[in-house]
């Protein structure tokens, strides 16, 4: 898998040291009082531990992104991926409660960018393409996220926590309009059916216990969207 650009160097990396994260919410008590609000020493404290909170997130992102690659995501722990990072286990879970948590963050950047092409890209992933091609144009993007993300959608989807994401939201509603736009009976009901086959599970089962080949699996539900909404 590879998760970075052409010199092998992480995206989310350039995106956290362009717009740095702080590290929680800002601190009460009487160090916001009047006597020191933007004062230069109050400041610069504040900004060294926004950069500091900035290098152990993209820290703790780097080495549980290399560990989801190495070992099964679903057998990851949260010792683990501090152990890993260097940082204590109060300084991870400040930023992430869970292993889970910490692949969705991860993952987010790429869906991002996939959920802009859907809003505003050229057709047939984004508007002005049929109902029918449109979802599969969107069946032939996601699998491309699948294939080369699939230890990052395995640690962040499991079991429940798939239906949580606001990835999977945003899928659902996207699809749930496009078969109301084709007048498809039941969107409701259907709509969860044809998200299935994104399943990162299944899609693991597919390519790498029944052998399936991504161009295969591809065809299969583009021959699924156009047979529904078609």
């Amino acid at each position: 898998m590879n998760d970075g650009d052409e010199h092998g160097r992480p995206v989310f990396l350039d995106l956290l040291e362009a717009s740095p994260i702080p590290d929680g919410a800002a601190p009460t008590g009487p160090g916001r009082g009047h006597g020191t609000r933007g004062s230069p020493g109050a400041a610069g404290t504040r900004g060294r531990e926004r950069a500091d909170a900035a290098r152990n997130r993209a820290r703790i992102l780097a080495a549980a992104e290399q560990l989801f690659a190495e070992v099964d995501p679903r057998t990851v722990t949260m010792a683990q991926i501090a152990e890993a990072a260097g940082v204590g286990r109060a300084t991870l879970y400040r930023r992430f409660p869970t292993p889970a948590a910490v692949a969705v963050a991860l993952l987010d950047e790429h869906e991002r960018r996939l959920q802009g092409a859907m809003l505003h890209g050229p057709p047939p992933l984004g508007p002005g393409a049929p109902p029918a091609e449109r979802l599969a144009a969107f069946y032939t993007a996601a699998v491309d996220l699948l294939e080369r993300h699939l230890p990052l959608a395995l640690g962040a989807e499991t079991g429940q926590q798939r239906f949580a994401t606001g990835a999977y939201g945003f899928w659902r509603a996207h699809v749930r309009a496009l078969l109301a736009a084709a007048d498809t009976p039941d969107p409701d009901a259907l709509v969860d059916v044809l998200l299935g086959p994104l399943d990162p599970e299944l899609y693991r089962h597919q390519r790498h216990t029944a052998g399936l080949s991504r161009e295969r699996i591809t065809r299969a539900l583009g021959l699924l969207a156009r047979r529904v909404l078609g």
